[in-house]
């Protein structure tokens, strides 16, 4: 049978990256003149890459810029956070302990993220994650991003798995429609960047640490396998 893939988010799922991407965006807002957001208000607007971050930003703050300004903060950012990626990101507890028990499952491990692939890759290289995962996927490296299903469904493929075997994880409500676009299971879990409520998003399963994400991933697998199972009896 073939292994059963679990894929992640990173920002918010796998790691606590708030603290960097928050600094990164005040440092650019500081060049700017614009004032410094607040860290419970910066927090949320993760989610969708570095540019929907800006705009958020931007928005918060009712400014507009031209598609040229906009292209220009954009690479200022990329710039300032590549070289401080991991200076405060870190993974959130009990991550290393739950991806042990799924391996010994025969689980694989995948991101599918919007974050920039180079800058996923960089991130779990500074962790040293980076060998945990059989595919690591961003919003550049099919040319779409979730909640487009083709981005969750590339990742599962790259990973060398399949969709009645996979399910994901993130914190969002973009994760939770990549998945249900997808049609596979989905877990999020509570501790992430979501401004709304991630239990109205409908989940299959909700966690709020990763001691629970073994016993949630395992269940929801086996729900595949019998409904599997049905449809070939």
């Amino acid at each position: 049978m073939n292994s059963p893939t679990i894929v992640f988010d990173l920002d918010g799922t796998l790691v606590d990256t708030a603290p960097d991407l928050v600094d990164t965006l005040n440092v650019i807002f500081a060049r700017e003149g614009l004032p410094i957001i607040p860290y419970e208000h910066a927090r949320v607007m993760i989610g969708g890459g570095a540019r929907a971050m800006i705009e958020r930003g931007l928005k918060a703050e009712a400014r507009a810029c031209t598609p040229e300004v906009m292209d220009r903060l954009f690479a200022e950012f990329i710039d300032h956070y590549a070289a401080h990626i991991a200076d405060r990101s870190r993974t959130f507890p009990g991550l290393q302990e739950a991806l042990d028990q799924l391996a010994l499952q025969g689980c694989r491990f995948a991101v599918c993220t919007n974050k920039l692939e180079v800058l996923s890759v960089r991130l779990l290289d500074a962790l040293e994650l980076t060998g945990r995962f059989a595919a690591i996927c961003g919003q550049d490296t099919f040319g779409m991003q979730k909640p487009d299903p083709r981005a969750l469904q590339q990742t599962i493929e790259r990973a060398g798995g399949t969709l009645d075997a996979a399910v994901m994880v993130g914190d969002s409500a973009t994760d939770v429609r990549a998945a249900q676009n997808a049609g596979i299971p989905v877990i999020a879990v509570t501790f992430g960047y979501t401004e709304t409520p991630i239990e109205l998003t409908n989940p299959d399963r909700l966690i709020d640490s990763f001691d629970q994400l073994p016993d949630a991933a395992l269940a929801l697998l086996q729900e595949q396998s019998q409904s599997r199972n049905r449809s070939r009896s």
